[in-house]
This record gives structure tokens, C-alpha cells and sequence, in this order.
């Protein structure tokens, strides 16, 4: 899932409405008054007036350094929806270059959707200076098929002014699932409505909460090949229980129960939360859109120090694209997107002069020299306390970096039903919760 539903300049879109023809989408001539002609999607909407106009900056400035190359954008709201991506791509309706998320690549994969990368990656300057991790996921079978785009983590956010006030050193946060819990409950009795940790229970989310919180105890929500359901385990039951004992015993996740993101944000940026589990693309939204402050907001790596669960996106190219249009669309994405402290998402010059924030710890696609001179510039940039989210930094370096599971979606429905009835009813029998789950997703696993 995306950490936030919304990202600077990375506004999730995708487009090209299944009734327009496919000439229209994905292109079938590759040439336009003898250039080479890619459509490309997740341009931002018109409403995000900001984030269109650096985006259409960064194309003419590529078409005028690229003169024999015609990129045709297309935006709507989201970048990817997960009720016709696949029939967008069945049909013959997907743009050249597009847009997934991390979770896709396998999948396009295998429904043979995908344009094989791998002979052309060499032609791509920066592909090498990529984080391995990331490159990783959009490998399959030992072949390229995609180049991430962004990256996230997530860790804890709290607010600094609440653990001052309850008595808690804000400078410290917790580092353990059973130092979280205390904390919820000192900032909890400041009473007034203030909730000490919330966490999501609906529309997926609480699935998905679940799992970077499994992952945070050392556990997998999957076997390694796949086929298996692994949550009925100590790591499991451990998860479930903890937010049980927070809801019941501690009374400090309040009395409001089936939260979603929105839910969560605003209670965070009205000051009446103390902690909960996020990337750190929500800041800026806490801030801008809920109330909140930067000086208030602190990032720490995810409890329990055993690991965290990452996501993020990157962009495909068509099985039908000519070898002219793979390597069109590579060097757009290089333009684009692969240039420290350049491009759409590196320019921070730009963005601090638009406003925008600039400072936060992701995304972090580069490794070696290029994430050094794209924190450099980050750094000279930066218009948010930075020191709040050193903790984070710091503490991911040990954690192992784990991306969401196969069928993500369908199992996280699953779990849903698990966290929400431990954070609404008293006598929610926990075993049977995950036993029950288990033996769903092992149905979900095995129809995949």
C-alpha cells in the first residue's frame, strides 16, 4: 500500500479511461513527425497545481535535450487503481512507460505484461547507483522488468509536545513494543480526549498495520515460497495480543475503534494522539492538511527493532513497446526521476522555493555517492527540523527491510477482521482469530 494516499509531486495517477482506444493509451506507432512517441502516466492532476507544473517543467526539458523523442503524459486520479489495472493491461489500454507499485511487479510478470528490461538497463546511466533492495524487487527470474521510483519504511511518528507533558523524554523514544505500551498509557491519563497510540482497523489498513507490526517481532505474515499462511505463531499472537492488552487494560488507544488513515491524521494533527505507526511522507500531510507542526512531529524506527515493512512504486514498460520506445522510456525515467538532488523528486531548490517540504528522511532511492549528493543538496535545502527524525535514520540501518506480501490486498482483508476484533471486543478469542485467518489466506495462497 502507499504509506500516505498522497505524495509530493508523486500524486498517484493513472489514466486513459478503458473506452479510449488503444492508440490512445499504450502506443501502436511508435513514431509522431519521425520522433519516437511514449505515452507515460501518473502525471499530476490539474488540482495539484504545484506538483503539474514541475512535472511539465521536467518533460520539456527533456524533449528539448531529447529532440527525437514525443512523451505524451496522462493523469487522473489515482496513478494506479487496483479495479482496472489489470484489465487496462489485458486490454491493450496501459501507456508504454507505467506506473506500480512495488507489489505489481511479480504479478505483471506473470500475466507476461511486461517488456524484458534486462538488455537495455546498460544504456540506463543511473540504474547502477540504485539501492540493491529496491533494484531487487522489480527483478524476476534473474531478469529486469522495472525501475523503483520512491521507497518508504515505515517507523513510529509521535508527537514531542505530548511525551514532554506526560513526563516522557521526547528525545527518546520507544524502542520496544513493552516501552510503547507504557508510553501510550502515561500519555493516555493526560486525559481530555488524548489517545496515547491508535492504530487502523478498516479498509485493508489494519491488515496492512498488522503486518509491518509482525514484521517489527521478527515474524512473516507468508512462508517463504509463498504457499503458506505464517501468522498463528508466538510473533503473531504477540502482535494481537499487545494491541488487545493497549485497547482493555491500559484504556490507551481510546474508546473509537475501526480507524482508518484519515481517522488517525487527524487526530495527530489536532495534538490529541501520541504515536502511530506511518512513513514519513505523512508529516508534511499532518501539517499542511490536519494542523499539525514540524517541530512537534518526531520519526523513530519501528518498535521491537527485529525489522520494518517497506513499499513504494517505480514504473514498467509494455510488452508491446518497440526496442525504440524501452529505450525512449528509460532515458525519461532517468530525466525524471534517477538524478540526485535533481528531476521531479530530487530538485530541492524548487521545491523549498514552492513551499514544499524538504528534509524528510525518504524517499532514499540512491546508494553510495549518489544518495551522498542527493543528501547533500537535501540537506542545504531543508525547511524541516531535520533532528526530529534522526532516531529514524539511525535506527533503520539494523533493521531488515521486508516488502508487503504476495496477494497483499486479499490478505489483508483477512487480517482486518483479526486486529478489529481484538480492538472491539473484550473477550475476542485471539487463537481462534488467527487460526481462523490462517487457514483464509492459505486459501487465498493456494488459488494464486
Amino acid at each position: 500500500m502507499r504509506s500516505t494516499g498522497y505524495r509530493r509531486t508523486v500524486a498517484a495517477l493513472s489514466v486513459c479511461s478503458l473506452a479510449l482506444a488503444v492508440s490512445a493509451c499504450g502506443s501502436g506507432d511508435d513514431t509522431a513527425s519521425g520522433k519516437t512517441r511514449i505515452t507515460v502516466n501518473c502525471m499530476p492532476p490539474k488540482s495539484a497545481k504545484v506538483d503539474r507544473r514541475f512535472f511539465e517543467q521536467d518533460i520539456a526539458s527533456f524533449e528539448k535535450q531529447n529532440p527525437d523523442i514525443d512523451v505524451v503524459a496522462h493523469d487522473a486520479f489515482p496513478c494506479q487503481d487496483p479495479k482496472t489495472f489489470d484489465a487496462k493491461l489485458a486490454g491493450g489500454q496501459m501507456e508504454d512507460v507505467f506506473y506500480s507499485y512495488f507489489t505489481d511487479a511479480k504479478h505483471v510478470v506473470d500475466i507476461s505484461q511486461a517488456a524484458d528490461l534486462t538488455p537495455y538497463v546498460k544504456e540506463l546511466k543511473s540504474y547502477d547507483t540504485l539501492q540493491q533492495q529496491l533494484r531487487d524487487i522489480y527483478t524476476v527470474d534473474g531478469k529486469i522488468y522495472g525501475i523503483p521510483r520512491t521507497g518508504y519504511s515505515m517507523g513510529l511518528i509521535y508527537n514531542k509536545k505530548l511525551f514532554a507533558k506526560a513526563g516522557l523524554d521526547p528525545e527518546q523514544p520507544p524502542a520496544t513494543w513493552e516501552e510503547l505500551r507504557a508510553a501510550a498509557k502515561k500519555i493516555a491519563a493526560l486525559g481530555d480526549g488524548t489517545v496515547g497510540y491508535a492504530d487502523y482497523s478498516a479498509q485493508n489498513q489494519g491488515g496492512w498495520h498488522f503486518t509491518a507490526e509482525l514484521y517489527s517481532q521478527g515474524g512473516d505474515v507468508v512462508s517463504a515460497d509463498g504457499r503458506k499462511a505464517t501468522i498463528d505463531t508466538p510473533e503473531g499472537r504477540a502482535v494481537l495480543q499487545n494491541l488487545h492488552d493497549m485497547r482493555w487494560t491500559d484504556d490507551s488507544m481510546g474508546s473509537k475503534q475501526l480507524l482508518v488513515i484519515n481517522d488517525v491524521q487527524q487526530m495527530m494533527g489536532s495534538g490529541k494522539l501520541g504515536m502511530y505507526l506511518s512513513a514519513p511522507d505523512n508529516i508534511p500531510i499532518l501539517v499542511k492538511e490536519k494542523g499539525g507542526d514540524y517541530k512537534d512531529l518526531a520519526l523513530a524506527p519501528m518498535p521491537g527493532g527485529k525489522g520494518t515493512l517497506i513499499g513504494g512504486d517505480g514504473y514498467m514498460v509494455n510488452k508491446k513497446a518497440s526496442p525504440d520506445q524501452i529505450r525512449a522510456g528509460l532515458k525519461w525515467l532517468d530525466h525524471m526521476f534517477l538524478r540526485p538532488g535533481a528531476g521531479l523528486l530530487g530538485d530541492y531548490a524548487r521545491a523549498k522555493k514552492a513551499d514544499a517540504p524538504v528534509g524528510l528522511p525518504e524517499p532514499r532511492l540512491f546508494a553510495g555517492a549518489a544518495d551522498a549528493k542527493d543528501q547533500q543538496v537535501k540537506k542545504a535545502n531543508a525547511n524541516v527540523p531535520v533532528e526530529n527524525y534522526q532516531a529514524f535514520l539511525d535506527g533503520n540501518q539494523s533493521l531488515r527491510m521486508k516488502i508487503e506480501p504476495p496477494n497483499a490486498q486479499q490478505i489483508y482483508s483477512v487480517l482486518d477482521g483479526a486486529v478489529s476484533a481484538v480492538l472491539t471486543k473484550e473477550d475476542a478469542d485471539i487463537d481462534q482469530l488467527l487460526k481462523d485467518a490462517s487457514g483464509k489466506i492459505d486459501g487465498i495462497l493456494a488459488r494464486s
